[in-house]
């Protein structure tokens, strides 16, 4: 993987973190919330600074903007120029 695609990866939940989840005392449903949640975060993140707001302030509509953005990259130029990669 070159320089650029390394810097443009994410990681939205570490191997560390879905250990510890797994290790909580919780049911099958709540470790995955947990999981989803901790992700969640992450994108959020993601989200707020490509924006330009902090997290707090960002609004629904800015959160479907993106995704919608974001799914054009992936159709237009693929996959790997997309942040999301699914």
């Amino acid at each position: 993987m070159s320089e650029a695609q390394q810097s443009s990866t994410h990681q939205f939940l570490t191997p560390e973190e879905s250990a510890d989840v797994d290790k909580a005392l919780l049911s099958s449903p709540e470790k995955f919330l947990t999981r989803l949640t901790i992700s969640s975060q992450r994108v959020l993140q993601i989200i707020a600074k490509d924006v330009g707001v902090p997290i707090e302030e960002l609004t629904h509509q800015q959160i479907v903007d993106w995704f919608e953005e974001d799914g054009k990259i992936r159709r237009e130029q693929g996959i790997d120029a997309a942040t999301l990669k699914w």
